[in-house]
């Protein structure tokens, strides 16, 4: 496989990873470059992991989790999609400590939920036989890099329209929780 078709498919699985990117900027009341990079490498990070796995169990394990996989990626984007609606429609503690940060635990549980199918990936390398070090770093960094740029786009949203765009931001999780469902179920086209 070529490293052009190797980026293509990074760019597929990063999309994920730059909308849920793009919600975290848009909670951001200044712009947090720390706090980006964290961002963008979490994602970077699971998105490199998960083909990794996926290439290293797909002879054993493959079976047992294609049948559950999107039903998990669903229900955790769905949860934070959910709750981020939640925190938009109520009070505003703006002065709250952390009340812009989404925290650590929820952003590793993103992290996780928009690179789950990326596992899928990993278990094509396997078959297709890819170099999987040089796969998985090209995904890790692209991963990065987009959801580095994602960040401050969505940072500029929420500065504008900050209750719409948390709210419109939520409603993209739930959205892209529910495409991976409906695509793992063959209602929608992959």
């Amino acid at each position: 496989m070529s490293t052009i078709a190797i980026v293509l498919i990074a760019l597929g699985v990063a999309a994920d990873a730059f909308a849920a990117s793009m919600a975290s900027g848009v909670r951001m009341r200044r712009l947090h470059w720390g706090r980006a990079v964290l961002v963008a490498g979490t994602f970077g990070f699971f998105q490199a992991l998960m083909p990794l796995i996926g290439w290293a169990l797909a002879s054993r394990f493959a079976e047992l989790v294609a049948p559950v996989d999107h039903w998990i990626a669903f229900g955790l984007l769905a949860l934070l999609g959910v709750r981020m609606i939640q925190e938009a429609l109520g009070p505003d503690d703006e002065d709250g400590p952390g009340a812009e940060w989404m925290g650590l635990r929820r952003l590793l549980l993103l992290g996780v939920a928009t690179s789950i199918d990326a596992a899928a990936v990993g278990v094509s390398f396997a078959v297709l036989d890819v170099s999987i070090l040089g796969a998985v770093t090209i995904i890790g960094l692209v991963t990065f890099v987009v959801s580095l740029l994602a960040v401050p786009v969505g940072h500029g949203l929420g500065n504008r329209f900050r209750t719409p765009a948390e709210i419109i931001g939520g409603a993209v999780l739930i959205v892209l929780g529910t495409r991976i469902l409906l695509e793992h179920l063959g209602v929608l086209a992959s």
